[in-house]
């Protein structure tokens, strides 16, 4: 009598319809979990060092537009930051006299693109949320409905023994244990990309208050008088005294 093989690959060829396309969908889940947590790892990786050199340069800079030229060349959310500061200040040419009602602006602005980065961050990661929560429960249909076709072969064939009963039954329970060996993994790299991203969002926040410096500081040169008496008058290309 030729034994029974009760490994995956084989439970798995002779798994029924039903519970092979359960079987399937898991396994697809699990690679699609992997997938997304090496592409966002990469991301994440490549972003810290992007945020990480804007940062520092931006605490070097000494002004608003240095603060653009030197953060063209990053690109991404720090010289967006930049620009959009550079530019609220431009539409204000008329009343930069209120240079309260300015830094309320730009910041206004500032926290819209600080919300959009946040979302574009964690793009992606509602697929593995999604993931954790459906897969046991995907696999628990496939265990339901393999159970219940081996019964029904069972009495069908009208025989009780243990070797008619444990193939259909293992068969079906490893559609439960595909479930979970998509679930657990989905949840922990959830948990862990979303970390990453509050740390890069804190970054960003760090850029932010940086710029609101630089803001601040041309603002404060508008007014500064010389010795000479003269006053030191910002325009949206450099500081310069007249």
């Amino acid at each position: 009598m030729t034994p029974i093989s009760f490994s995956p690959w084989e439970m798995f060829l002779t798994a029924g319809p039903v519970v092979r396309a359960v079987m399937t969908l898991l396994v697809v889940a699990s690679l699609l979990t992997w997938t997304v947590f090496i592409a966002k790892s990469v991301e994440f990786f490549r972003l810290r060092l992007r945020l990480a050199r804007a940062e520092r340069v931006l605490t070097e800079a000494n002004t608003l537009t240095l603060g653009e030229e030197w953060t063209r060349d990053y690109g991404g959310i720090a010289h967006n930051l930049v620009m959009a500061a550079a530019a609220e200040r431009q539409q204000s040419q008329d009343i930069l006299e209120d240079r309260e009602g300015l830094k309320e602006r730009i910041v206004l602005h500032l926290e819209r693109l600080e919300a959009a980065e946040g979302r574009r961050l964690m793009r992606g990661t509602g697929l593995l949320a999604t993931i954790g929560a459906t897969s046991p429960f995907i696999g628990l249909f496939g265990t339901v409905w393999g159970i219940m076709t081996s019964f029904t072969g069972i009495a069908a064939a009208k025989a009780t023994s243990l070797a008619v009963v444990a193939p259909g039954i293992a068969e079906a329970l490893l559609a439960t244990a595909l479930g979970l060996v998509a679930a657990i993994p989905a949840v922990v790299i959830y948990n862990h990309l979303a970390r990453q991203s509050a740390s890069c969002r804190a970054q960003v926040a760090d850029l932010t208050s940086l710029v609101m410096r630089l803001v601040s500081r041309d603002l404060s040169r508008m007014g500064l008088p010389l010795v000479t008496g003269q006053v030191v008058r910002f325009d949206a290309r450099a500081v310069t005294a007249e």
